[in-house]
């Protein structure tokens, strides 16, 4: 889920311009910062807003058990985790980011990403040798949800404190591998639905653990982090 996103939008925050908490502390007194748009509907807010509502797409096309629905699920999910590489690139070459746009997005990661996982704990994966197994997505989307849930918490919590908090929680290479691998694991997942690929299950549940393992580690270099700072403070 989108940690780069997160970042920028945390950073706003912290400048005192940025989106949610600031822009209701101070959304009448204080500039956007340069490299903001005051319009609402840019190009990059637009393909977010695609990504939103593909989501009830999304979940109607998982339910629909034949060749063409497990397609165009996998297809959905594809396009929106290239949307979601398109709209950043084109926010930052065209300076076109908004503040709404960088609330609106890792929202819509957050939706997509979770909406998938809870999708494929609805039907148990059959792990070949074992048969079906139930907990063998539930466990890793636990870990995956709850970290998210955690870390936006986090995040909006340190928006709120001084700018070394922020620091602190400001994006890393794990967060990164974590949203790679985790876009990865999914489309694989999605794919392996239908017989042609049902061979890359194993690879999709192996990513999707290595994913989960990344979100947990993250979070707790990111408790690290805010802990150093608060016994600083002392």
């Amino acid at each position: 889920m989108g940690e780069e996103e997160d970042a920028v939008s945390l950073d706003q925050n912290s400048s005192g311009g940025g989106e949610d908490s600031s822009l209701r502390r101070n959304c009448h007194s204080s500039p956007l910062p340069p490299h903001l748009s005051s319009k609402v509907l840019t190009l990059p807010t637009v393909l977010t807003l695609g990504r939103v509502a593909a989501v009830p797409i999304l979940v109607a096309t998982f339910y629909v058990d034949c060749w063409w629905g497990r397609t165009a699920t996998t297809s959905i999910f594809i396009a929106a985790a290239i949307t979601d590489w398109l709209d950043g690139y084109i926010a930052r070459k065209m300076r076109l980011g908004s503040a709404f746009g960088a609330f609106l997005d890792p929202v819509a990661d957050k939706l997509m990403v979770a909406a998938t996982l809870i999708l494929l704990c609805t039907k148990p994966m059959d792990a070949i040798v074992l048969g079906p197994v139930p907990w063998l997505v539930t466990v890793p989307s636990i870990a995956i949800i709850g970290r998210e849930i955690t870390m936006s918490a986090v995040r909006e919590w340190a928006a709120s404190q001084n700018g070394k908090l922020s620091q602190a929680v400001a994006v890393n290479s794990l967060g990164k591998w974590k949203t790679a691998t985790q876009m990865i694991a999914l489309t694989i997942l999605l794919a392996s639905r239908d017989s042609s690929f049902e061979r890359l299950l194993p690879s999709g549940i192996g990513l999707l653990y290595v994913s989960a393992g990344l979100s947990v580690w993250s979070l707790v270099v990111y408790m690290r982090q805010i802990m150093r700072v608060l016994l600083k403070k002392k």
